[in-house]
């Protein structure tokens, strides 16, 4: 008796049929995902039609079985390139809202920010200025004689 005389075989036909009909009118990636979940994944539509395999007869089986990996593979490989058409769709259209002007300007760079030190040290200086103190930048590091002994301080003075 051959396989195409199988009620499984006429099954395994109307769900490859019907799923790559609904295949075709995917147009989102999480839509796709649930056709792949219900048809091929582990309680999918072909899943439950290739567990009725095994209440075959032994000599029915290899070719129910051949059928059914064949529809499986049809499947897969449509749902393959659905999932690239479906990318490919939203690489296009993300790539024609994002166009890039390459003749603007680009952006400013920043410089970064002031040490926290110097910005204490510059509102301190601010308050001292407000009360009426001037405001004198020197070098960092003076020298004895500018310190002290010009000042008349005595050299033995702690």
């Amino acid at each position: 008796m051959p396989a195409y005389d199988n009620p499984l075989v006429a099954e395994l036909e109307t769900v490859r049929t019907q799923a790559l009909g609904e295949l075709d009118t995917m147009s989102d990636l999480t839509d796709l995902d649930a056709w792949r979940i219900q048809y091929l994944g582990r309680r999918g539509a072909l899943t439950q039609v290739m567990r009725g395999i095994g209440q075959l007869p032994p000599q029915q089986r290899p070719e129910v079985g051949q059928v059914s990996n064949d529809v499986k593979a049809i499947l897969e490989a449509a749902f393959d390139n659905r999932v690239d058409v479906l990318k490919q769709k939203r690489l296009a259209t993300t790539l024609a809202q994002e166009q890039l002007d390459v003749t603007l300007p680009g952006f400013p760079v920043s410089l970064g920010r002031l040490h926290p030190t110097t910005q204490i040290l510059r509102e301190i200086t601010g308050i001292f200025a407000d009360m009426g103190f001037q405001v004198y930048d020197s070098r960092e590091v003076e020298s004895d004689l500018y310190n002290f002994e010009l000042l008349n301080i005595p050299p033995y003075h702690p």
